[in-house]
């Protein structure tokens, strides 16, 4: 398959395709007589693999460490657990965080009149009052 098919069927752009071979995420794709990339079905399972796992939030880094893992019959689910476990904890603290923004943006609308004056405390408590001296 050319990298248009491939891209086609597994939702990842040319683009993100290449990326993907330039860092070793995947294997750099064989080239046809014309010089276009050709790949095979397990390099389109390889693409939906990854895929999905950075649609659940896996960074670039842990995806290698996903595939290596997918990739090692030796593996034990322990060592799959304990990666994804790491990223369950960290998407906790993303959590928090984001929640913790919520209420202060939510805090910051509910005090705002939204009317026709021109005073707003949200753009007061972005200005941090500190006048910086020229």
């Amino acid at each position: 398959m050319n990298i248009g098919t491939v891209s086609e069927k597994s939702g990842v752009t040319p683009k993100t395709i290449r990326y993907y071979e330039s860092i070793g995420l995947i294997r750099s794709a064989d080239r046809r007589a014309n010089g276009y990339r050709s790949y095979s079905l397990a390099d389109m399972r390889t693409l939906n693999f990854i895929k999905r796992a950075r649609s659940l939030g896996f960074s670039v880094e842990e995806v290698r460490d996903l595939l290596d893992l997918w990739h090692n019959r030796a593996r034990t689910s322990a060592a799959v657990r304990s990666l994804a476990t790491r990223h369950l904890e960290a998407l906790e603290r993303k959590i928090q965080e984001l929640k913790s923004m919520r209420k202060a943006v939510a805090n910051l609308v509910r005090r705002c009149h939204g009317d026709a004056r021109p005073d707003c405390p949200i753009l007061d408590e972005l200005d941090d009052g500190n006048d910086i001296e020229e």
